[in-house]
């Protein structure tokens, strides 16, 4: 025998139907096979062999018009796949074989098929290799007519059931790899979210911009208001922090020379996990020079309306059920008018202490909020849920925006649009602030916030202001959350949806999942599908 094919070794306390799957692993080993071969010759996928004989032999009633039982021409095909339906017949078998771009009907014969009686050892769940020629079923299924076939790997747990499938959603996200195993549309998520991406980039690039990449571990993090991540660096002896923001390494290249550049990465806020936030989650950061943010969001505008014509083919996409119009141009929303329309205040919102009198009055649950983040609150209680289709709420509160110009023409407010689509906000785009002692004095505010408490304030990045003070262009920026866009681009209501691995409590410390075997009991799981 091959290296690999020995019969398996069988560790104490194996649930009992890892055992009888792995008794027909040693079965197939026994037969010559071997039981961990290192490649296989695969020429096709499913799909290939489905798109080489084309739905044109199907009259416009969706009937066969071929012969029960007529051969296509002679062209051998390897595939390889899971096994996701098996059924044995006396001296034939059908096979359900899925790969990542299809699926397709396999059949077994005693009298074609090399080692036939082998394929009884076949289980659901198994990767195998098969060799045939297509050929049409009595019931007009096109089909793989097996000549040989060879195990690839044996799966030692079973496939949830072909009918209740992985219901719970927790245990979907937690064992992602038999979500994405077993249910098409979970792949197909995914898939849009690679193309998602590769657009932007593509989009970005054309209009030369430079991709760039920003350190992840940061001695001072910055860019946003966030509870960071901390890890200790022992060959360094200093204690480092997980970046929460892209920004302030981007605004150096611009302080370096480089005119555009943008940069897709990871950012880590230690904050909570709810519908629309994961404490690790992907960002679209991008900056140009000599630009303020009425360019930047004629740019991104632009980008999300070609996004979702490319692959929704119309600029109007279905979410939840309601439908977004992305046409161009996006509506425009000034916050503090709609903040007082919506809220109903016969004063200006920007009025802090009347505000707050207001407030405490009529939200009592906001009293221990910050004055300066009080604008924050009632916006996202009165105006975010009303913006669905695309909005740009325009000329932000300066107190809430400590990385922005100050407002030409509006005292107390920054040159600032929040795009919200779906009543989330996707994208914050500013006039980027390029005064150097006007920073200085805003991180001051900021750690005198942070000595009063506030460990979300900003820490002060001596650095960064000194790349300041060699001098940044007049420069238009934006950040726009990848996660949440995908859950716009696939119609998911959560951000979890989207995530391949969210972040979830570790199992044994408090969650409801069962053990593996156990908790594809619990689902429904069959051996026979």
């Amino acid at each position: 025998m091959s290296e690999g094919s020995t019969p398996t070794n069988r560790p104490e306390g194996l649930h009992e139907q890892t055992l009888s799957r792995l008794n027909n692993l040693d079965a197939q080993v026994a037969a010559g096979f071997e039981a961990h071969p290192y490649t296989y010759a695969r020429t096709h996928h499913a799909r290939d062999v489905l798109s080489a004989h084309p739905a044109d032999a199907v009259g416009e009633d969706g009937e066969a018009t071929w012969e029960a039982g007529q051969e296509w021409p002679a062209e051998e095909y390897a595939l390889a796949g899971r096994v996701t339906l098996m059924r044995h017949m006396g001296k034939a078998a059908f096979a359900d074989l899925s790969d990542e771009r299809g699926k397709i009907q396999l059949h077994f014969s005693k009298q074609e098929t090399e080692q036939f009686d082998v394929t009884k050892k076949i289980d659901l769940g198994d990767i195998i290799g098969v060799r045939g020629f297509p050929f049409v079923t009595r019931t007009g299924q096109l089909t793989l007519r097996v000549t040989s076939w060879q195990p690839l790997v044996k799966s030692l747990h079973p496939l949830p059931s072909k009918f209740h499938g992985l219901q719970d959603e927790e245990l979907r996200a937690r064992r992602r790899y038999v979500d994405l195993m077993i249910n098409p549309e979970s792949r197909e998520v995914y898939r849009t979210r690679s193309r998602m991406l590769r657009f932007i980039r593509t989009f970005l690039d054309s209009r030369d911009f430079m991709e760039v990449e920003g350190p992840t571990l940061q001695v001072v993090p910055g860019g946003t208001e966030a509870r960071p991540f901390k890890t200790f660096h022992n060959a360094l002896g200093h204690e480092f922090s997980m970046r929460i923001s892209l920004e302030l390494y981007l605004k150096r290249l611009l302080v370096g020379g480089f005119e555009r550049v943008y940069e897709i990465g990871r950012n880590y806020r230690n904050e909570g996990i709810d519908r629309t936030h994961n404490p690790e989650f992907t960002m679209l950061e991008a900056y140009f020079a000599y630009g303020d943010y009425n360019d930047m969001m004629v740019l991104v505008e632009t980008l999300l309306h070609d996004l979702v014509v490319e692959l929704r083919g119309e600029p109007k996409l279905t979410y939840q059920g309601r439908e977004l119009d992305f046409s161009l141009p996006f509506k425009r929303l000034d916050f503090v008018t709609a903040l007082k329309e919506q809220a109903g205040l016969d004063f200006d919102p920007l009025d802090l202490v009347k505000l707050r009198e207001w407030s405490d009055v009529r939200h009592p649950e906001h009293r221990k909020t910050p004055d300066y983040k009080l604008l924050d609150k009632l916006g996202g209680e009165y105006v975010e849920p009303l913006l669905q289709d695309p909005t740009f709420l325009t000329d932000m509160p300066l107190a809430i925006s400590p990385l922005v110009k100050v407002h030409r023409d509006r005292e107390g407010l920054a040159e600032r649009a929040d795009l919200y689509v779906a009543g989330f906000e996707l994208a914050p785009i500013y006039s980027e602030l390029n005064d150097a002692l006007d920073q200085r004095a805003r991180f001051e505010a900021q750690t005198a916030r942070r000595d009063a408490g506030d460990d979300e304030a900003h820490e002060q990045d001596e650095d960064f202001l000194l790349a300041l003070e060699y001098g940044m262009p007049p420069t238009a920026g934006m950040g726009m959350g990848m996660d949440r866009l995908a859950m716009l681009m696939t119609d998911r209501d959560s951000i979890r949806d989207v995530l391949l691995f969210p972040l979830l409590r570790p199992e044994g410390t408090g969650g409801s999942e069962a053990g593996t075997a156990e908790a594809h009991a619990a689902e429904g799981v069959t051996e026979g599908g």
